[in-house]
């Protein structure tokens, strides 16, 4: 990215960036203060520190770590992740595993299964690379029937990895049986344009919350895995295995289950959690179980909120109500509404504590309601709620030294 020219397209950063690469605009010691509203900025302390704990906490309980990269799809946090020792990068799409081959990822989990003719086409001359790793999802016959028939036309340097994935009932996708899922991992085992790389599935679809029925439904579900792993055990060849669950929210779930399970060597156990290395302010917040806010913080570690908004008050048409420059298409709300945190005079602050909610947003507009009075022109800065659909509204984010600096010494580019 830092060779790559920014543009008046890039909506948040400063009129001076335009034409200038990342290098050499950051060379220039740029701060908050000249950046636009709205604005979206990291906080790279807090993104170091949940890095080395999701690291630490991994390494120290055997587990392998290929965070989902479709969470911020920015190669400069994947490196991040990598670099701390994650196996690889996960993705949702291969569309999302094309954008990440391009930007040089070489160990890639697709968690999901890959059917489109064009996109298998294009997957077996990657495969000539044989540093390339790529394990994906088949959860019916009709999608390995699916896969083979589009691989067996175009021929394949190597056999795809493909785990066979295991849902549950209300869940999302996954056969819906131990029976079922092996069969289909016969079916799997007997291409020869495939190879059995073991099981997959995803337990957030299945709970919501921290109840004791969710993490009942969360824990049955991971031990169903572990049974369909030894079920298939015969149909095993001799190369790397899978067995891989783990959103950001139950992970802790998903280890204290797979540390009941015998370890063979050859077998890796993956988490996927992708949101932690920015937490957020709202749905992770109240869900992960290494919030900062959660009772007993000397008990586990804990992720920090590494992400805010930056908007500025725009209208004030009646007491009680201010109008601030960010929506829809600016911040996050599918899982929650941004919730003020405090205001200040500028971007880069000093910031003082603000009481209120914001309480309906449109595309570009948020309805912010407070008994505190907010001149035009008063900047707030608010916490986000669910980063998978936050950083997919901005093309550069800016990155600050910590939560209290306005000292931009990183941008982060996406590309969805």
């Amino acid at each position: 990215m830092d060779a790559e020219l920014l543009t008046a397209r890039d909506k948040g950063l400063p009129m001076r960036a335009a034409g200038l690469t990342a290098e050499q605009f950051l060379a220039s010691e740029p701060r908050l203060d000249g950046f636009w509203t709205p604005l979206i900025m990291l906080d790279d302390a807090a993104m170091t520190a949940n890095v080395a704990t999701m690291a630490q906490w991994c390494a120290e309980r055997g587990l392998d770590l290929m965070p989902h990269g479709k969470t911020t799809m920015a190669p400069a946090l994947w490196k991040r992740q990598t670099e701390a020792g994650a196996l690889g990068i996960t993705f949702a799409t291969m569309g999302q595993v094309r954008t990440a081959r391009d930007l040089g990822v070489d160990s890639v989990m697709l968690a999901n299964a890959a059917v489109d003719r064009p996109a298998l086409a294009w997957l077996a001359q990657e495969l000539a690379d044989p540093d390339f790793r790529f394990v994906s999802w088949a959860d019916s016959i009709a999608t390995v029937e699916a896969m083979e028939e589009a691989l067996l036309s175009t021929g394949t340097p190597r056999p795809v990895d493909v785990c066979v994935e295991l849902g549950g009932a209300g869940g999302r996708t996954g056969a819906r049986s131990i029976e079922k899922a092996v069969r289909v991992a016969e079916r799997i085992a007997a291409s020869s344009v495939l190879r059995l790389a073991g099981v997959a599935g995803y337990e957030g679809s299945l709970a919501h919350d921290r109840s004791a029925a969710a993490l009942a439904a969360v824990r049955a579900y991971l031990e169903s895995q572990l049974e369909l792993h030894t079920a298939i055990a015969p149909l095993y060849d001799g190369g790397e295995l899978f067995v891989t669950a783990g959103g950001s929210a139950y992970f802790d779930v998903v280890a204290d289950v797979w540390g009941t399970a015998v370890r063979d060597g050859r077998t890796r156990f993956v988490l996927r959690s992708g949101a932690y290395i920015v937490h957020d302010d709202g749905f992770y917040r109240g869900i992960s179980p290494f919030d900062e806010g959660a009772a007993h913080p000397e008990a586990t570690p804990r992720f920090v909120n590494a992400m805010h908004g930056i908007a500025r008050v725009v209208s004030a048409p009646e007491p009680g109500l201010a109008l601030v420059d960010a929506g829809k298409r600016d911040l996050p709300y599918d899982e929650g509404l941004p919730i003020p945190r405090s205001w200040s005079t500028g971007v880069a602050g000093p910031w003082q504590p603000l009481l209120g909610e914001v309480s309906a947003m449109n595309d570009q507009h948020s309805y912010l309601r407070s008994e505190q009075p907010l001149a035009i022109g008063t900047v707030v800065r608010l916490g986000l709620s669910h980063p998978c659909t936050a950083f997919d509204k901005w093309r550069v984010l800016p990155v600050v030294e910590s939560a209290d600096s306005d000292v931009v010494i990183a941008l982060v580019r996406t590309y969805f």
